[in-house]
């Protein structure tokens, strides 16, 4: 008979002593960075050369007063604006607020330029260091107002760009009923692809918008994490009560695509704004096609069950809607870095629908053998794809 030897367990930290563990590093930390910042042990590597500068130009507005522009700043030190070109030619400028800019602070220049309507303008900060920023209005127009008439018409665009289209589509609900699993494979292949086009357009989109950001931002980076986490946290969202379907998997669909269409109205009020009113109309056109399907995609989920009258119109509005506020935000108050933010959060809204619609496909299909790679949910999916694009095609330029 052998003897068995216990480790000794050894007794956790107390409350006290964990405490004490995590203050002492932090406070080393502290210090550290209080030495580094008043004796600059540095200042011997200074060789003479000037600061490394960035400067971002995040919004423009052109009014009966002049050009007006916005300004980040992202260099290792202050920046300090010494002169403003318009055209080649030196212009007074106002700053507001005055002095040297901070790394991450933002200011605005007022120049009292006559501006000629339609003609391409160029602007040219040149700081005390002598680096030069240029910033081209390639179509001079005045920046819209936002008045109660422009937001009322503006709200009209979004409605045709994202509520009609979507509602259109749910109108197919009734013919949509008598299909069977086949044609219910299609719909929701149909939804899959249309989705995945969304989700690579909403992508290279808001990677797009990141590029022009200021480099503070880390726009990629940014990106793709805010991806993620949407992703993440609508995925525990949707499976916090098991896995969604029927009604709620309808909402989730909705959801994305109503990220998607506020992406969308970004762009559109974009246009309005920097004086494209002819590529305006043309994107509006373009849009409400393109978004036609997306109704059908909403109410695939739907099509064996009977859900309640209200939560059709609480399925437009949510899909549909935030066409309208993008519009408001695109063509009155846009700005680069939040318009990238917004569509990543977007893609990764379509992410988790996606992955949710093909959760949906195979629990319908269990005893199918490799369902995903029928003929009628891959035609399904290759005509999503491929209606999108087709579409698509209408609004690139």
């Amino acid at each position: 008979m052998t003897d068995t030897i216990k480790a000794p367990v050894k007794a956790p930290v107390s409350g006290g002593k964990a405490l004490i563990w995590l203050l002492l590093p932090l406070g080393l930390l502290l210090l550290a960075i209080a030495w580094i910042a008043s004796a600059d042990p540095l200042r011997n590597f200074n060789n003479g050369a000037p600061p490394v500068e960035a400067l971002t130009y995040e919004r423009t507005v052109l009014d009966d007063t002049g050009i007006h522009v916005l300004l980040r700043a992202g260099g290792s030190e202050p920046m300090t604006i010494a002169q403003v070109q318009v055209d080649d030619a030196y212009w007074n400028f106002t700053q507001n607020p005055p002095g040297p800019i901070a790394r991450g602070s933002t200011a605005w220049l007022d120049l009292a330029y006559p501006w000629v309507l339609g003609e391409a303008h160029v602007v040219n900060v040149i700081t005390n260091t002598g680096t030069a920023f240029a910033h081209e209005i390639a179509v001079a127009v005045p920046t819209p107002v936002p008045t109660q008439s422009l937001l009322w018409q503006q709200a009209l665009i979004g409605i045709i760009v994202g509520v009609l289209p979507v509602a259109i589509g749910l109108m197919c609900y009734p013919a949509l009923r008598g299909v069977g699993q086949t044609g219910m494979n299609a719909l929701l292949a149909l939804t899959i692809g249309l989705l995945a086009f969304l989700l690579v357009d909403m992508t290279f989109e808001a990677l797009e918008l990141a590029g022009e950001s200021a480099a503070m931002f880390q726009g990629s980076s940014m990106v793709v994490l805010a991806a993620l986490a949407s992703f993440l946290i609508l995925m525990a969202i949707g499976r916090w009560r098991g896995t969604p379907a029927g009604l709620s998997l309808s909402f989730f669909i909705a959801l994305g695509i109503g990220l998607h269409n506020f992406g969308e109205g970004l762009a559109i009020g974009a246009a309005f704004a920097a004086g494209s009113a002819g590529l305006g109309t043309f994107l509006v056109l373009g849009f409400a096609v393109h978004n036609v399907t997306e109704g059908i995609g909403i109410a695939a989920p739907i099509v064996k069950v009977r859900p309640p009258l209200w939560s059709f119109a609480a399925l437009v509005l949510l899909a549909g809607a935030p066409a309208v506020f993008g519009l408001w935000l695109g063509s009155l108050a846009y700005a680069p870095q939040w318009s990238a933010l917004a569509l990543a959060v977007g893609a990764g809204a379509i992410a988790q629908v996606i992955v949710e619609v093909g959760a949906y496909l195979l629990r319908s299909n269990k005893s199918a053998r490799s369902p995903l790679f029928s003929p009628a949910v891959l035609g399904g999916f290759l005509a999503g794809i491929g209606f999108m694009y087709l579409t698509a095609a209408i609004i690139i330029i």
